[in-house]
């Protein structure tokens, strides 16, 4: 006997312990049966909270003893390696708020900020690109098209005239757009200066927002019944 305990790395007592009881109903079975029944139901991957909700008559306490009992442990999901590829490379493109709110600014040419707005007309939406001296409140370039794609912004930075853009800031919010390779490396190539607005928060673009709410209580694009009209009325507006 010592040495078939030796073997089995148990004590002597605690194997007539078990002797003892060796006979008797395990009394969390049918219990284990419950579990067990949703645990597979969800292949393998419900934890104890997800059984919780499932078997509301059973403490939660009783749910993790029985699963540590009879070995069922959840398969952690994976993170997708390709996901977080794209995340972090996302992340590579988020570029800090050096403009910090500082919307009182009295050199003309130093900081622009840029955004875009929709513009409804006919039942359909064209859409609204523009670039903003904060110094002066001059709008210096825009762009209309019936399309969300990259030219609507890089149109608009090259529709920029200007002797030299080095070191001019450019501010926008964390769009898209934005944060697209394309746009970055034009912004990089004029040699300016990139800056975002924090997740979320209009108010670090305010002087762009205004000019928008501005544009749209005065401009009467509803009544443009064409996407050349409504642009000509756009043109006409900032001019």
């Amino acid at each position: 006997m010592h040495i078939l305990c030796a073997l089995a790395d148990v004590s002597r007592s605690g194997y007539y312990k078990w002797l003892l009881h060796a006979d008797e109903p395990d009394k969390d079975y049918d219990d284990y049966l419950k579990v067990k029944n949703v645990f597979d139901q969800g292949k393998g991957k419900y934890g104890w909270r997800s059984l919780k909700m499932r078997l509301q008559a059973m403490n939660h306490k009783k749910i993790q003893r029985i699963m540590r009992k009879y070995g069922l442990i959840a398969k952690v999901r994976r993170k997708n390696p390709y996901k977080q590829i794209m995340m972090k490379s996302l992340e590579h493109r988020i570029f800090p708020n050096k403009l910090k709110r500082e919307f009182h600014q009295v050199v003309p040419f130093k900081v622009f900020c840029t955004d875009i707005t929709y513009i409804p007309f006919q039942n359909r939406f064209a859409y609204l690109s523009v670039i903003k001296d904060v110094a002066t409140a001059e709008v210096v370039a825009w762009n209309v098209s019936m399309y969300m794609e990259m030219a609507l912004v890089t149109g608009t930075i090259e529709k920029l005239k200007l002797d030299s853009y080095e070191n001019i800031m450019i501010h926008s919010d964390q769009g898209f757009h934005y944060t697209n390779p394309m746009y970055i490396n034009l912004v990089k190539e004029l040699k300016m200066i990139q800056s975002m607005s924090g997740k979320g928060k209009c108010i670090d673009n305010a002087p762009i927002e205004s000019f928008f709410g501005h544009l749209k209580d005065e401009l009467d694009y509803g009544q443009c019944q064409s996407f050349e009209e409504l642009r000509l009325a756009i043109n006409e507006y900032m001019i």
